[in-house]
């Protein structure tokens, strides 16, 4: 089975002194991971209600960022264990998905 993983991170969060989007791809990779894209938002609020858009006098880093990768589901696991390893709180998303190449 297929899985779309995704990663919902603030583009100012940093891990291991590199953003946090791009940790995460590189995990990714490190693990065999086929492929990764990162999403920057340009408007949205989180649990915590505030609204955040992309303007000029937006403040740097307050966007999201979306990690979006499809695993089958030994990366999937993989890539979650070392989140949980490592005690990260990232908050994330596992559907079940049909991919292919047409």
């Amino acid at each position: 089975m297929m899985n779309m993983l995704d990663f919902y991170v603030a583009e100012k969060e940093h891990h291991e002194g590199m953003p946090l989007y791009e940790w995460l791809l590189e995990e990714g990779r490190a693990i065999g991971i086929p492929g990764g894209s990162a999403f920057r938002a340009i408007a949205g609020f989180g649990r915590h209600g505030t609204m955040h858009e992309d303007t000029f006098f937006e403040l740097a880093g307050e966007l999201a960022v979306k990690v979006e990768f499809i695993v089958d589901d030994e990366h999937a696991d993989k890539l979650l264990g070392v989140l949980h390893e490592q005690n990260m709180n990232i908050f994330y998303l596992r559907s079940a998905v049909q991919a292919g190449i047409a």
